[in-house]
């Protein structure tokens, strides 16, 4: 069982990722939210005992990935339009803005395989791990994410 003040250091370092993994899937900061909240408090009421910091850098990916499905599959849960938080959003680029739309707009299988290998850095047996899917499968989503994004980027520019 983890002590407060180790809980504290995992919670800050990866606080953001869950967030970050949660939102991409979700596509909805309050549900986003709800799974950073539920994924900490998992954490902090484990009696796991953790390898080492990807151990528990994959436990919580995996655990993020399990509150967002049931999340995603609540027959009441609403959708709201992620036009308007996307216009909330600060970026360093116009470029990035760009492309964060466009990752976006990708299906939520593609969009998940895409943050966790760009984003999170993930390799592809990781992702299939988290997911529970074949790698093959993982690299097939990610490569079908990345000419989506392309043909998507390519329509943007000649507009």
């Amino acid at each position: 069982m983890l002590d407060t003040g180790q809980f504290d250091i995992l919670a800050a370092k990866y606080m953001d990722t869950i967030y970050r993994l949660a939102f991409s899937w979700l596509k909805s900061p309050a549900d986003a939210d709800d799974v950073t909240q539920e994924v900490l408090l998992r954490l902090y009421r484990t009696d796991r005992e953790f390898e080492n910091e990807e151990h528990v850098r994959n436990w919580l990916m995996k655990v993020t990935v399990n509150e967002c499905r049931k999340i995603w599959r609540r027959p009441f849960r609403t959708h709201e339009n992620i036009e308007d938080y996307v216009e909330t959003l600060v970026f360093e680029d116009s470029n990035y803005r760009d492309l964060f739309e466009a990752v976006l707009h990708l299906d939520k299988v593609k969009r998940l395989t895409v943050v966790l290998y760009y984003i999170e850095g993930y390799s592809l047996k990781e992702i299939a791990e988290i997911l529970g899917i074949p790698a093959a499968t993982a690299g097939t989503r990610l490569s079908r994410a990345r000419k989506e994004l392309a043909r998507y980027l390519k329509e943007e520019d000649s507009k």
